[in-house]
Parts: C-alpha cells; structure tokens; sequence
C-alpha cells in the first residue's frame, strides 16, 4: 500500500514521543514508545501477545483502567492535541468522531442485551449526525459496505445471535460509520475468513484514499502485514525492537526477534500426506441443524447445516474451513452437543451417543472436547485461572493432588509460567486467555478435541508452539482433532485432511494436499486465491540466520 500524495507523507496525524506506561507499583509495561503516523498511512505494530501492542493502543485512546495503569511519561498528539493532557469532554468529542477504534474482542466491544441497529446507531446520536430515519439509513448502509449478510436481520439481532465473524464486521461499522482521521485496528480481522478479511482491508485502503485516514493496525497476520503496510514497528516486552519500511523489515530485519516471528509464519504448502491407519473414533451421520425464528405466522425456518457425514480416525486431524456462516461452528458445537441437533447421528468410538444411559452420557463428555473462538467469553471472569483448568478434574473427581500437577503441567505446556495460575482472564492478553482455554480442553485427555479457531488469536510465535503441542498430542496420545479454521496456512501445515463448508453444506472434501494444492471446486479456488501474500513464503524470503538463544 501507498501513501495517497505527497503532501499526506508530511502530515502527521498521530505522534507518539517517548510513551511509558507504568503500573501504579511503578513497574512499566511500556517503555519509552516513539513513532507517527501520517495521514494515508498505514503502521503495522507486529509482536508476541502480550509485547505491549494493546496497552499502546488503549493509551493512544486514553482507555486504560485508571486503577491499574497510567502513563507517566512522553506524550500523544492527534493533530497536534496533546491526548494526555486533553479534558474528559474533549475526549469524548474527538473519539469515533476524529479517532476511533477497532477492538480484537467484538463480544466484549458489543451490549449483550441490546440490538445491534441501536447499538450502531448510539453513535451517531452522540455525535448529533442526522435524525433517526437518517441515522438507521447510514448504519444499514454501513452494514452493506462491511458486507454483513441481510443488514435488516443484522440490525434487529442481537450480539449472540451472529457468528463471530459477523460480530467483528459489526464493531468494524461502528468504528468507521463517522469516517475518523486515525483509525485504530487491534487485531480487526482475527475472526474473519481470508474473504471477508480481503473486503475489509480493502474497505479500509478505500477510506485511506478518500479521506487520508491514518492507520494504526495491530496484527500478528504478516500476511496482511505484507499486503497493506507502509510500515511496521516491532514491540517484544514493552519495548521497540526496530521500525522501518515493510519492505525493509520482511526481507532484511535487522533484529534476531523479528526474523523468528517472521519465520514462524506457516507455509500455504501443505505438508506431506500421512497414511492413517487408526480406528475411527468419532463418526458423524446426517448431522443437521434447523433453527425457527419468529412465532406464528411469521415463523420462518433458517437451516444452519445441511445433512453432513464426516469420519475422525485415531490421530487423525480434520481440518474444516470456510467463510464466517457457513456452519463450521454449528457443526463443531452439535458433536460436542452443546446445541441438539436437529437430526443426525453421533457415534464415538462406534458406540452411539444417543443410545447410552444419562450416566453413560455423562462420562462420556471427557472425551470430546473443545476450544472456542472467544477465549475471554468462555472463562468465568470470576475464577482464577488455576480454577479454571481445574473445572474439568473437579468435576470428575480427581484427586486434588493430581489437579494440582496437572494444572502446572497444562500451563507450562501452552508456554505460559505456573506464576500465572493465581491471576484473573481480565489479568492476561488476549492470546494469553486462548492458551488458558487450550489448557482446560486439554485436561481431561479427550479423545477428540475440537479446535474452534483455536489458534485465530495467538501470535504467529505462540501459533507455532500451539501447532507443534497439537502435533505432539496426536503422535503421543492418539487424540483425534477437529479443527476448525479460517487460517489455510495453518491447515496446510497441521490438518491430514480438509473438508471445505459453504452455507451449511459441504462442497469439497479429501487430503489436505489434494484440497489446497489442486482444488476442485470454483468455491474452494475463491477461499486460496483471497489469502494475503500467498505467493510468498515468509521463511525463504528473510535474507541472514537467526542467532540461536539460550
């Protein structure tokens, strides 16, 4: 991406001169941050979950808990108004209006007992943009240009009642409906499919180009990072590691950390076939699900999944993709049986679920089970992390000794210290909390653990260690994965096969090889060709060696 003119590389829209940011113990989580961005301009922050990215952004937004952290030194200045210095009132006019934000966590960005029109719609009514007609017209046109599906049923639903995807377009057109000079992206398009990704970096490169909107985008995808940066800036431990032009920083970086973040990006090359040759553990028939809307006689019937069969073997790790809304969560969470199905039937380890005793049924939850997309909403925000793990062990009886071990194992095994286990979800970065829920699935040695974009909010360092954990459990415990992706890169290289979904249905199916190298459907060639730099492998073009650590 180009900057639009000229005139725009001179104007400083954003500068951020020796930031720090400190807990009120003194302890500082950013230390002595310094870029700018300019007007048309894109700056990608790159770093590990948890290098200070977020805590950049929020200070920037003056959004930082007042009883948890405060900058204490540098300044921040939006055309030239000084943000630490600025008054509540002038906050509040120049958010969403002159600065806005995207949020990497749209369940927590959104009311869960509000529809989302009116949610939209509070933000033009704060700012006095138009009447009501007015106002409800332009957020269902922002709706389209986000690409959200049927706009009238988005803008009448509520938060839970649209798949993750659609949520995050949601908090996408709220933050760009007033049209604001700099935009803050914080991971915008973790929980979207390549395709939808595509649309909205390219929604975004539009408002650049119109408006001279500088971008401050907060991503680990480095494929997007390739595609639309200016620049990047790299953080590791609350500190700038190296800034430059993306070219510069892809190919030549002159940091050890950046060329090991760089070369962790998976390849789209698959990885070699494997001949399996374990039993079935989980096999699926006809699985389908009908959801009915509305009362008589306006009820209606929306068909969430089609008829679909799948068999899992015995270390066996199926991959399924497609586009938000095509029913891979609907699939994952009626295996799991957190949904009824509508029809269909599940058989573990050839034994069929239905037919076992309410005890039998009972036991038999240790063995499937599942990571989900939103790590923050699927943890009790009450409960330590160490309880957390523990929920699973306690409620089948282990012994508090063996909870206690296991809990320290789990920790350290998803990369994360034991110290943690006294500390809250709200205590840890977003990636942090994914590891967390990795941990607790993991605790009862499932049989089949179903991944739901497990790794979507992990940084391509944690990404890696997370793929190679999977492969481990596969070789050493047997277990059978379903995982669910919209990532191709890391389907190419964790998945033996692929199964390809489309509203509700099933199109393409087979070797994971066979799907993304030679791709039978028109469908299937859509979701290869939008994945960003897919011609490019991250770990061939980084020229130098990377020095080895201790």
């Amino acid at each position: 991406m180009m900057m639009t003119n000229e005139a725009n590389q001179r104007e400083i829209v954003l500068q951020v001169d020796g930031l720090t940011v400190s807990l009120h113990s003194g302890r500082e989580i950013v230390s002595d941050i310094s870029f700018n961005v300019h007007a048309g301009e894109t700056l990608c922050i790159v770093g590990e979950s948890g290098s200070g990215k977020s805590v950049t952004s929020f200070a920037v937004m003056q959004l930082l808990d007042p009883a948890a952290l405060r900058p204490t030194a540098g300044s921040i200045r939006l055309e030239g108004v000084d943000l630490l210095k600025a008054s509540s009132q002038e906050l509040r006019r120049l958010r969403a209006a002159r600065m806005s934000m995207i949020f990497q966590e749209p369940m927590t960005a959104l009311n869960p007992v509000e529809r989302i029109g009116k949610q939209v719609m509070e933000v033009l009514e704060i700012h006095r943009e138009g009447d009501h007609a007015g106002r409800r017209a332009r957020v269902l046109e922002m709706f389209q240009m986000v690409k959200l599906p049927d706009p009238e049923r988005v803008f009448n639903a509520y938060p839970h009642e649209l798949s993750g995807g659609q949520r995050q377009r949601v908090v996408i057109a709220m933050a760009l409906i007033l049209r604001p000079r700099l935009l803050i992206a914080d991971e915008p398009t973790t929980a979207l499919d390549v395709t939808t990704q595509a649309q909205i970096l390219r929604l975004i490169s539009e408002l650049q180009q119109e408006m001279g909107t500088a971008v401050l985008f907060i991503t680990h995808d480095f494929g997007v990072v390739h595609d639309i940066a200016d620049r990047i800036l790299v953080m590791n431990k609350g500190r700038v590691v190296e800034q430059g032009k993306s070219s510069d920083i892809l190919t030549s970086p002159t940091a050890d950390y950046t060329r090991r973040l760089i070369c962790a990006v998976p390849s789209l090359v698959p990885v070699p076939s494997r001949q399996l040759t374990g039993e079935g553990v989980l096999e699926v028939e006809g699985m389908a699900k009908r959801y009915v809307m509305g009362s008589f006689p306006r009820k209606r019937h929306f068909d969430a999944l089609h008829p679909t069969d799948l068999l899992l073997r015995e270390g066996e790790i199926l991959g399924v993709v497609g586009e938000s809304g095509s029913g891979k969560t609907t699939l994952a969470r009626c295996i799991a049986r957190l949904v009824p199905a509508s029809a269909g039937v599940v058989r573990l380890k050839g034994a069929s679920v239905e037919e076992l005793s309410s005890a039998e049924k009972r036991r038999s939850r240790k063995h499937v089970q599942i990571v989900f997309q939103d790590p923050y909403r699927s943890m009790n925000s009450r409960l330590k992390l160490r309880d957390i793990i523990a929920e699973g062990m306690v409620n089948f009886d282990f012994a508090p000794a063996e909870i206690e071990r296991r809990c320290n194992e789990l920790v350290q095994a998803v990369g994360l210290q034991p110290a943690m286990l006294d500390r809250y979800p709200h205590q840890l970065s977003g990636g942090q909390r994914q590891r967390i829920c990795i941990a607790r699935a993991l605790a009862l040695e499932p049989s089949v653990l179903i991944c739901d974009e497990a790794v979507s909010a992990l940084d391509v360092s944690v990404q890696e260690q997370v793929i190679k954990l999977l492969l481990d459990l596969r070789d050493r415990l047997g277990v059978a994965i379903l995982f669910i992706t919209h990532d191709l890169r890391v389907a190419a290289q964790l998945c033996d096969n692929v199964i390809v979904m489309r509203n509700g249905r099933v199109v393409e199916a087979g070797s994971a090889a066979d799907i993304l190298t030679h791709p039978r459907d028109e469908y299937t060639r859509y979701l290869i060709d939008a994945v960003p730099a897919r011609e490019w492998n991250f770990r061939e073009r980084v020229s130098g060696t990377i020095a080895t650590t201790g």
